[in-house]
């Protein structure tokens, strides 16, 4: 119980650089045009790059940025445990990361071996946060230092892998999961979908902070769920910004 302590539940969201493919630079829209050619669009179709680009581009780090990050932490107090958690949001990329690169710092400061966790957060999270800080210019803290180590050298957990059991040829949501193991998800106005239009058209960066720790808490109880802990009660605490 006591290593819960040291693990960092995280989750991010991500939306296109910009709010329309019209507004790159010439260069980055020849180079979305030709990786648009290995996507499909989200209704099976042919799409043009410009469509393609509304519809897939906030899931690659390279035409698109952090807007939000959320995590928690559990911590004991008596018979029950409390979740702080907290999102950091911010249109300025590079500040958002620089922030959370001293959440990381101060939460070492407690816990020498820190540990991520998220659903899949090994194969979309850690490797997007990773890639957007050295865009930005930015030093990886040492915990996000994977490059070179092999699987099982990586410390990190992922609920999606824990689910998977060795099984490689599914991809199962973090929805999927918590409802099949009976785990109710706050209920929330919005889906990973629409953050992009919340975010480019409504500029409602508070609302996608919200949304993304609903997500945070939810992964968490699905690794205690995962790990056979599913009646120890979590109390969540929300940390204002």
């Amino acid at each position: 119980m006591e290593q819960l302590k040291g693990i960092l539940f995280v989750d991010i969201e991500t939306v296109p650089v910009s709010p329309d493919f019209g507004f790159l630079t010439e260069p980055m829209q020849a180079e979305w045009v030709r990786k648009s050619k290995f996507i499909k669009s989200s209704n099976e179709g042919i799409a043009d790059p410009a469509t393609l680009f509304g519809e897939r581009a906030g899931i690659f780090s390279e035409f698109a940025k952090v807007v939000c990050i959320g995590f928690g932490s559990l911590n004991e107090h008596g018979k029950t445990w409390k979740m702080r958690l907290k999102s950091l949001v911010n249109d300025d990329e590079k500040i958002l990361l620089k922030d959370f690169c001293e959440v990381i710092e101060r939460f070492s400061r407690h816990y020498k071996d820190i540990r991520f966790c998220g659903h899949n957060i090994k194969e979309f999270d850690i490797p997007f946060l990773c890639r957007r800080m050295v865009i930005n210019g930015i030093i990886l803290p040492d915990c996000m230092q994977v490059s070179g180590k092999k699987p099982w050298e990586v410390a990190h957990i992922d609920t999606m892998e824990m689910w998977k059991f060795g099984d490689h040829k599914n991809f199962t949501s973090l929805s999927l999961l918590a409802t099949v193991l009976g785990i109710p998800s706050p209920k929330s106005d919005i889906d990973g979908s629409q953050v992009a239009g919340v975010y480019w058209i409504e500029k409602d960066l508070p609302r996608i902070g919200r949304y993304c720790l609903q997500d945070v808490l939810t992964s968490a109880k699905v690794y205690l769920r995962l790990k056979g802990l599913s009646d120890m009660q979590i109390e969540p605490e929300f940390i204002a910004g």
